[in-house]
């Protein structure tokens, strides 16, 4: 960058002149001498003689030497803009070459302003308002005045340039300044968004202002060409990034792939050591108080989330990110939110349940996470809630609930909670997303995490130091502090609902010593009288055998529950709740495309019912990408693509016209995946939602 043509070179004889005006200083020049004087001022004075060399560069004057920094006078703004940005540039350069201890982080404040000559010296309020600047500058950024602005804004780059309003030493007024950002190694923004406005909008105002600061952004629908496998790409995207943006609105938040990103980010984050990539959580049009979807609290649990009303908060979001982003900083983690016990006559949410059926017909609910206790859209299928409820009454008892995803399971444990409380049990259920990546990192820290959690919901003082002894192993550890203390120190039968326990089964390490442990809990019961009270209900999704050998014993041991899809009758009261007078033929045709799964069934009488579309539209559109289930089919496609030899088996299903026989293994990892029915030795798709899906994407 070379400086302009300038006028003469400021006149310090005269009374007075218009002046660019600029500070700097040195970042905790003060505690950087008390530790080390010399070494300090040995790398001050390398960096003033090289600002000093610029400025004269550019035209400048120097006018005084600060002890940290330079005072100096520039007759043209843009010069004074220009030696900044160079000065900034050469530091950053130099620093990647240095040890850290070698490195000093200059502020840089500019002002254009009338200044009183005296003598050698400038004074005024010019030089008063450039010294204000300095001290807001961030370390290795810019800070320059509304007029400094005015002036450079059309002749020079200004990479990240933010303003903002700040309160200023000595000024009365609050002051609209511009920051330009400290320079940094550019990174990588993976951004998430809803393909419609104002999602859209912001989404792409949040890419150009990244773009121009340097950092490279992903938006899917932008960067992925048309043919690409866009699972692998997108995969591929989120290993490579160092942020995931996440814009949330009332839409996006019932989307799978936006839940499958979500997890796959923090699956990523919690086995990187540098903890990326972060999540930036944004609320579009979505408040704060409005919830998410089950799995979406539980990976976004202690994330801070910020909120988008309106057009007017896209300045400050956008300038708040790349502050964020440009400092490569990790936002602080917000505290985690602990549900209380229920009382015995409410739901884990603590709301009330109904004391008696409602009346047909009801508003309809959009089905995402846990089906709510008082919900009338929860479908028992008998015999298995008598089942359960029977059972988590015996002493030491222990149900396992599996089934692919969003088959009802949660809400399967929700009911048998509450009905154990109902009957004077305490009551805890907890999910295994609320725990952090480091949580996994060994045994020792799994089990105290899971002791202490355990402990903060029947609100119990943490003793861990009390009862945890390095003599000891970890598992014996954990058995004394549920045998000595949490259960000798409650009256009633524990109910301990462990969901989410897939997570554990992904570091096969503590697995088999978490669920040995369990296994040995159960067994003691039927001996010691302690471990009677202690009941377990353990929920896993089936997809968490996808990954494992089949060697792997995922945890067989107590009474276990598989979930089964809907009736027809079932799906037929469902119509009858959403108020749509359907006869058995349109229950079947939707249970052609759909079968009997939970979550495709209310998705799809759900928008039926409020007339979003009618049942000859929702078959005509469900296996396209742009249908109602886009999301869910991606998801799946997503997955099978992670494993290309199920991706061949599904191919081969989908492709026949008769059952299909496959090696034991692909059969088994498909059916817990809830693509195919096992019938006999052969299988055939769950429907035809998967048959006309996959039959597009896999076979050509």
């Amino acid at each position: 960058m070379e400086p302009t043509k300038n006028e003469a070179l400021l006149n310090l004889g005269a009374d007075s002149a218009l002046a660019a005006i600029v500070f700097t200083d040195v970042e905790n020049f003060t505690s950087k001498m008390a530790a080390d004087q010399a070494h300090t001022l040995a790398l001050t004075n390398r960096d003033l003689q090289l600002m000093t060399e610029f400025c004269q560069r550019f035209q400048g004057r120097v006018v005084a030497d600060t002890g940290d920094g330079l005072f100096m006078c520039f007759a043209s703004a843009v010069n004074a803009v220009a030696c900044a940005l160079e000065i900034q540039k050469a530091f950053f350069v130099a620093a990647a070459e240095l040890p850290p201890q070698d490195v000093l982080k200059h502020r840089i404040g500019i002002h254009l302003g009338d200044v009183a000559c005296v003598g050698t010296q400038v004074k005024g309020h010019g030089v008063n308002m450039a010294a204000r600047l300095q001290v807001a500058a961030k370390p290795g950024g810019i800070c320059i005045s509304q007029t400094v602005y005015d002036v450079v804004k059309n002749h020079l780059p200004l990479p990240g340039m933010y303003k903002e309003v700040r309160e200023l030493k000595g000024i009365a007024e609050s002051t609209l300044v511009y920051q330009i950002p400290p320079l940094c190694k550019p990174k990588r923004v993976f951004m998430s968004y809803r393909s419609s406005d104002p999602d859209v909008i912001l989404a792409q105002q949040f890419y150009e202002a990244l773009k121009a600061a340097g950092h490279e952004a992903f938006m899917a629908g932008h960067s992925i060409r048309l043919g690409e496998g866009w699972p692998a790409r997108i995969d591929t995207e989120l290993k490579q990034c160092d942020y995931l943006l996440l814009l949330l609105s009332e839409q996006s938040v019932t989307s799978e792939m936006v839940t499958e990103e979500v997890r796959r980010a923090k699956e990523l984050r919690d086995a990187s050591p540098d903890g990326k990539p972060a999540i930036l959580p944004i609320r579009v049009k979505f408040p704060l108080t409005s919830p998410l979807n089950y799995n979406l609290r539980g990976y976004l649990n202690r994330i801070q989330q910020r909120e988008w009303r309106s057009p007017a908060d896209t300045s400050t979001m956008v300038q708040e990110i790349l502050s964020l982003v440009g400092e490569g900083r990790v936002p602080e983690e917000s505290p985690e939110t602990v549900q209380s016990t229920p009382p015995a006559l409410c739901g884990l949410d603590g709301k009330p349940v109904p004391m008696a059926v409602p009346e047909l017909p009801q508003i309809p609910e959009l089905p995402e996470g846990q089906v709510d206790l008082a919900s009338a859209f929860y479908v028992e299928r008998p015999p298995l809630e008598s089942r359960c409820y029977e059972t988590i009454l015996q002493p030491g008892s222990l149900i396992r609930i599996k089934a692919p995803r969003q088959m009802g399971k949660t809400s399967l444990m929700a009911r048998i909670l509450h009905h154990a409380s109902k009957s004077g049990f305490q009551t805890v259920p907890l999910s295994f997303q609320l725990a952090d990546g480091k949580v996994f990192a060994d045994l020792d820290k799994f089990l105290k995490w899971f002791c202490a959690s355990v402990c903060r919901r029947l609100r119990l003082p943490n003793r861990l130091n009390d009862y945890w002894d390095d003599i000891f192993g970890s598992k014996d550890n954990c058995t004394a502090y549920f045998e000595e203390y949490l259960l000798e120190n409650i009256e009633s039968p524990l109910a301990l609902g462990l969901d989410e326990v897939d997570y554990v089964f992904q570091h096969p390490e503590i697995a088999a010593d978490f669920f040995g442990l369990l296994r040995a809990w159960h067994e003691d019961a039927k001996n010691r009288d302690i471990w009677k009270k202690l009941r377990l209900v353990v929920v896993h999704s089936t997809e968490v055998y996808i990954p494992l050998s089949i060697n792997q014993s995922p945890f067989n041991v107590g009474l276990p529950i598989e979930l089964p899809e809907f009736t027809p009758q079932q799906v037929y009261d469902l119509t009858r709740w959403h108020d749509l007078d359907w006869n058995i033929t349109q229950v079947e045709k939707l249970m052609a495309m759909v079968g009997g799964h939970p979550y495709l069934v209310r998705l799809a009488l759900y928008y039926i019912s409020r007339q979003d579309m009618t049942l000859e539209q929702l078959l005509q559109t469900s296996p396209t990408e742009a249908g109602l289930y886009g999301d869910h089919l991606r998801r799946h496609l997503w997955n099978l693509q992670q494993h290309p030899e199920l991706a061949r088996a599904m191919t081969e299903v989908v492709a026949a016209t008769a059952p299909v026989r496959l090696e034991s293994v692909q059969g088994f990892k498909l059916h817990s995946m809830g693509l195919v029915h096992l019938q006999g030795n052969e299988v055939t798709p769950c429907c035809d939602l998967y048959r006309f899906y996959f039959c597009d994407r896999l076979l050509n």
